[in-house]
């Protein structure tokens, strides 16, 4: 959501440059960093979480927060400086939010099936997919004034945006809270965990009261290091594509047409480097196209930092493409995208195969762990690789 609307913050920040020129920096590090600090916490609590709360927690906090971004693009007439505090302090709750539904949902969904976690990696591809649509959609359907140059989106694109996912975040939680309804789950934690200092697990199904042992991470990582260094390399790499796509512009000149204007072409890209995503985790519910070779989940994670040299021969910051063509780039975002749904699905279906029943639940929260790493590593070497 944030990278996508990059053209709104480019508008807010203009009148200070050391803003301008590093807002995205400061974005993704706070997201990953925070992301990563709650995902650790959060694995550390094994024994008494209460994974459907963490969940309804998460979304909770999204309406929130996209609801304050929605209103401080009509309301909050503040310096470049005010502005980007607050946008570091929304992307530092919807990050904590993020933790808290990645850690939740993953683990949940283990007690279900890895068929079922295949799903939830093609609900987070169509997540990926929807930010980039509302961009593309907000944009075109305001205006432009007479004052607008077609390089940044306008205000009122920028509200309709953010309220997009205020409503999506919303309509999930009531969807969630109708499923916790049919199995019967309750959201008392008190009743969802309990703290057991025996090596043991028990599941009441009439209360639905879990008594889980906790698992420690060292055992998870003996067992999991596979899919684990696989899925952390697979999106370790993958952040390389924020950073290239929002600096890469079209080589078509100005006058060419609003498809080719910022304000349009990089949410585009952002939305051709998500339907590839979707794509590669839609792949994996056909079982012969999951990857459970370790062999291969060693070697495609490498073989994916080939598309790096490839984003060097685009137009990255107007800099001039070594291969001149729009079309080149969009399948390079194309092939990118589908590799890391595919490998990143792969890697979270198998994972509870490497791992006794009774710790599902943990494996999910760990194989969401090491994915954080990955985003918090990958956004680091992103911004040395491209300055």
């Amino acid at each position: 959501m944030f990278m996508a609307c990059a053209t709104y913050f480019q508008r807010r920040f203009s009148e200070n440059e050391f803003i301008l020129n590093n807002f995205q920096s400061m974005i993704l590090g706070v997201s990953t960093f925070t992301n990563l600090g709650v995902m650790i916490y959060l694995s550390n609590r094994q024994s008494t979480a209460n994974y459907p709360f963490r969940i309804c927690t998460s979304l909770v906090l999204n309406c929130v927060t996209f609801t304050i971004l929605a209103l401080s693009t009509i309301m909050f007439t503040v310096g470049a400086t005010s502005y980007l505090a607050l946008v570091l302090l929304c992307v530092c709750v919807a990050a904590a939010s993020c933790g808290f539904s990645q850690n939740g949902v993953f683990a949940f969904v283990n007690r279900f099936g890895g068929v079922y976690t295949q799903a939830i990696m093609t609900g987070q591809g169509i997540a990926g997919v929807l930010p980039a649509i509302a961009q593309i959609v907000s944009v075109l359907a305001i205006p432009q004034s007479a004052q607008e140059t077609g390089t940044s989106s306008s205000p009122k694109s920028a509200f309709a945006y953010f309220m997009t996912a205020t409503v999506v975040s919303g309509f999930c939680l009531l969807l969630f809270l109708v499923l916790l309804r049919r199995h019967s789950i309750s959201l008392n934690c008190k009743s969802q965990a309990t703290t057991l200092s025996s090596s043991d697990s028990e599941e009441d199904d009439e209360g639905g009261i879990v008594v889980r042992r906790s698992v420690p991470l060292i055992d998870l990582w003996r067992k999991l290091k596979i899919p684990a260094i696989a899925i952390f390399f697979t999106f370790c790499c993958t952040m390389v594509f924020p950073v290239f796509t929002q600096a890469i512009i079209s080589v078509h000149p100005d006058g060419s047409g609003r498809a080719f204007q910022p304000d349009v072409f990089i949410p585009t890209a952002f939305l051709l480097w998500n339907v590839g995503d979707l794509s590669g985790r839609i792949v994996c519910g056909w079982e012969r196209a999951i990857i459970r070779k370790s062999s291969w989940l060693a070697i495609l994670p490498v073989a994916r930092l080939v598309f790096i040299p490839l984003y060097f021969m685009c137009n990255v910051n107007g800099r001039g493409a070594f291969i001149k063509s729009d079309l080149f780039y969009m399948f390079v975002q194309l092939g990118f995208g589908f590799t890391s749904g595919w490998i990143g699905s792969s890697c979270m279906i198998v994972a509870p195969d490497y791992v006794d029943e009774d710790e599902k639940e943990a494996c999910g929260g760990f194989m969401g762990l090491c994915l954080v790493l990955g985003l918090a590593t990958g956004s680091m070497l992103s911004f040395l690789i491209l300055n």
